[in-house]
């Protein structure tokens, strides 16, 4: 792969170099100092993958991210010092089209950072090839932007209706947009499955409860679907729900370029879920969930796909629309009220 860095800090950017030209199959195409540069050099020479500082003079890693996505298309993993100290630039980021998040290695200090960026590097490299490369992340047209609510204690509702949300990149932003100001009705359960390594799941949790006026929670290996509650992948292994409905952690399958994988989760759902159940696929790069949405959709659920125009990356929704697996394909500011009108709400 070609590989570009964008980091402020020489010893970061050197750091990240020599990681990068550690291996035979990648090449480091060019350093930028700056966002605005960064944003420049990517129009000029765009790379397969850039990894992105987030906090750098001009423009910082967020907004680059924004430019890039939207004028020159292409693979971000955001690798910046501390991430878990800057929790709101990293949803930022990832809902600006970032595709993932790591520790910069010599920053970090701890050992091991070569090869867990390396890990990154791989995934991405295998995540763009598996998706048709750059070519695929076309730019968007630009859209219009548009722990609360449990029941008393001891009086938790059983569960009726499940909403199974899948999201990749751009997705936390998605997420928290469709699912804002709402308090779904007594009974209805919601499990997100997003793309997001599983160091920052538990990050991505406490945002997530933040924006929401409902509680969100990292799912835990056993747990029963909780009315009322939005609970959230929180490891590399597949999110799995079985026929107890309870929510159970899976390796396999192994190879899976998405991990979590939402096609995983979406067709225990068609498999075991008896009750209502609504699929929505969120914007994305790749193809992951869209044969479980269809599946969800021969089951008999409610699927939807959020649009072209309102997605970071138009490519899980692309693919579900392709399969004709969601019934309705919307919006993202349309998706919430639709949610709405089919479940209710508290």
């Amino acid at each position: 792969m070609k590989i570009a860095i964008a980091n402020d800090v020489a010893m970061a950017a050197e750091a990240l170099r020599r990681v990068v030209a550690s291996t035979a199959e990648h090449q480091v195409l060019w350093i930028a100092r700056t966002g605005a540069e960064a944003v420049r050099m990517c129009a000029d020479n765009r790379p397969d993958l850039i990894l992105m500082d987030l906090n750098m003079p001009e423009l910082d890693g967020v907004e680059a991210t924004r430019q890039i996505m939207e004028h020159s298309p292409c693979a971000i993993l955001v690798v910046t010092g501390r991430p878990q100290d800057n929790v709101n630039q990293v949803f930022r980021a990832l809902g600006a089209g970032a595709l993932d998040v790591t520790a910069t290695p010599v920053l970090q200090g701890q050992p091991g950072g070569d090869a867990e960026l390396l890990a990154k590097i791989r995934t991405m490299d295998k995540l763009i090839r598996h998706s048709g490369g750059n070519q695929a992340m076309a730019p968007r047209t630009p859209a219009s932007a548009s722990g609360h609510g449990a029941d008393a204690p001891g009086m938790a509702a059983p569960v009726t209706s499940l909403l199974a949300i899948g999201a990749s990149t751009g997705g936390p932003m998605a997420v928290s947009k469709m699912l804002a100001g709402w308090t779904p009705p007594r009974g209805c359960a919601i499990v997100v499955v997003q793309h997001i390594d599983q160091h920052f799941a538990d990050n991505f949790a406490r945002w997530l409860g933040e924006q929401l006026d409902m509680p969100v929670r990292a799912a835990e290996e056993g747990d029963e679907l909780a009315a009322g509650t939005v609970l959230v992948a929180k490891s590399n292994d597949h999110l799995t729900l079985d026929q107890n409905y309870r929510l159970r952690y899976d390796a396999n399958p192994k190879e899976y370029a998405y991990r979590p994988s939402v096609d995983v989760f979406f067709h225990c759902v068609a498999q075991h879920w008896k009750g209502e159940a609504i699929g929505v696929l969120l914007t994305g790069m790749g193809r992951d969930g869209a044969e479980g949405l269809l599946a969800m959709r021969r089951a008999g659920h409610t699927t939807i796909a959020q649009d072209q125009a309102s997605s970071a990356v138009y490519g899980m929704p692309r693919a579900a629309a392709e399969l004709d697996a969601a019934q309705m394909v919307l919006p993202l500011t349309k998706i919430g009220p639709v949610l709405r009108s089919i479940l209710g709400s508290r």
